[in-house]
């Protein structure tokens, strides 16, 4: 678990030193850092990760654990509390989590794999179903 740790650190930082980008496999990639709260610790817990804007003040993330049986852990805790912080370039604002099912889930899925091919190979390797979560912006930007 600490190579996981110590790699998210490493993208947090150079995200942090660059305005919301980041290089590496990420280069070009949107880039959002998720403040969630764990459901059992209640720690505060920062995870980046690739998002895919929806337009005003709605954003997608994906609980893709590059195609693990189980769910990330974050999932579980943006669904156990489901309004947290998040970092998009150089802004910081609350957001509040809903996880998209049916038609809406499945059409936006298609979009995603479409924009970026690892999410349809981690589909792939994988029987769940990937959830898909939905970040709308609760405060209005400054």
């Amino acid at each position: 678990m600490s190579g996981t740790n110590d790699w998210n650190a490493k993208i947090i930082e150079e995200f942090r030193a660059n305005e919301g980008r980041v290089g590496g496999p990420f280069e070009g990639a949107d880039m959002i850092l998720v403040h969630h709260v764990g459901a059992k610790s209640g720690t505060e817990r920062v995870t980046p990760l690739v998002h895919f804007p929806q337009g005003e003040g709605r954003t997608v993330i994906v609980a893709s654990k590059a195609g693990a049986p189980t769910n990330p852990d974050w999932y579980h805790n943006v669904r156990a509390n489901p309004r947290f912080a998040v970092e998009v370039g150089v802004e910081t604002f609350t957001v509040e989590a809903t996880e998209l099912v049916g038609d809406e889930r499945d059409e936006l899925w298609e979009k995603i794999k479409a924009a970026s091919p690892g999410f349809a190979e981690y589909e792939r390797k994988t029987d769940r179903t990937i959830p898909l979560i939905a970040l709308t912006r609760l405060d209005s930007a400054a």
